[in-house]
């Protein structure tokens, strides 16, 4: 794809794309109580829930309030007994108040638990630094046994989730706030645990996970591949398994690699990859595009933190140019 790439869209805005991805999967999750009397909603008074007519499934939605270590050994009790349970929180309390559940419960037990975990990256700006999920995808991905997906847009949410109910072993689910945009519309099919290309290139190679560091990745190499610069991108919507053949394969074929992620630059997207780049020794620069080795400044939407905290086109664009020696 070369074609010229829509600048993200403010969330809160008129035109923002609906429904978000965390109410693409409220609704799919009515869907799987309805249909697989395996499935049970576990609650933490996230208020996503509020109004839904579960049907038949409505006894298998159980809410037990702000408590999430609770909430963890709960799922993998149910889990255990053959259920599949869906645990509904925000990111950073799955990852940080609830991670020794999340670790010895549910994932050293390689337990069917799926981990919907909302509110990812910056997407609770407004509540500070305390809302912050910039930890999860390198917690996560150290865990053995869990699947981790970053979803991009509400399309994508539906298809990997489809995908990844019959998985099984635990999944984390990375989910935003609020309606992000959407992929191209001809964006290639999504598969779990394979890199979506979206755009092909052979001088440099960006590479991109969650909603609005694939559309920077985007927009960002359909300006350098205007002043001759061609430019890959792949959206790793899978963090856990990593694709690393067809990271491999494009780091191969680039002359630099950028990442692009919604995450302190350590631990997440960009490591995983500088890693896979460093083990099998491919002579390929590498830099990360992400929050640095602070807190997050400041308070507010998700664009303006984004922006406030350097993860921005020009700041892929300067990364690319240095790394290119350009």
């Amino acid at each position: 794809m070369t074609g010229p790439v829509t600048a993200p869209a403010d969330p809160q805005s008129a035109e923002a794309p609906v429904p978000s991805s965390r109410e693409v999967y409220r609704d799919l999750l009515v869907e799987f109580l309805n249909a697989d009397e395996r499935v049970v909603c576990l609650d933490s008074d996230t208020g996503l829930f509020n109004g839904v007519d579960f049907g038949k499934g409505a006894e298998r939605y159980v809410n037990l309030g702000i408590a999430e270590q609770n909430l963890m050994g709960a799922a993998a009790g149910l889990a255990r007994s053959g259920r599949t349970p869906y645990v509904n929180t925000m990111a950073t309390f799955a990852t940080t108040r609830a991670l020794e559940q999340l670790k010895l419960d549910i994932a050293l037990n390689d337990l069917p638990v799926r981990i919907a975990a909302t509110h990812g990256g910056l997407s609770a700006g407004h509540l500070g630094a305390t809302h912050h999920a910039l930890e999860d995808l390198a917690v996560t991905r150290l865990l053995p046994n869990l699947t981790v997906v970053v979803p991009t847009d509400a399309t994508t949410t539906a298809e990997l989730l489809r995908q990844a109910q019959e998985l099984p072993g635990p999944v984390y689910i990375r989910l935003g706030r609020d309606a992000t945009p959407d992929l191209p519309s001809d964006a290639p099919p999504v598969e779990l645990g394979k890199a979506q290309r979206l755009r092909e290139g052979d001088a440099l190679t960006i590479v991109a996970t969650g909603p609005y560091p694939v559309h920077l990745a985007l927009e960002a190499a359909s300006a350098l591949d205007a002043v001759g610069v061609a430019t890959t991108v792949l959206n790793l919507h899978t963090i856990k398994p990593l694709d690393t053949r067809a990271l491999v394969a494009a780091a191969r074929a680039s002359r630099a690699v950028v990442t692009v992620e919604e995450h302190w630059v350590s631990g997440g997207l960009g490591s995983t990859v500088a890693e896979t780049i460093a083990e099998l020794g491919l002579p390929v620069p590498v830099r990360r595009i992400g929050v640095g080795d602070r807190f997050a400044a400041g308070t507010g939407g998700q664009t303006h933190l984004l922006k406030r905290n350097g993860i921005t086109v020009e700041a892929v664009l300067a990364a690319a140019t240095e790394a290119l020696g350009r």
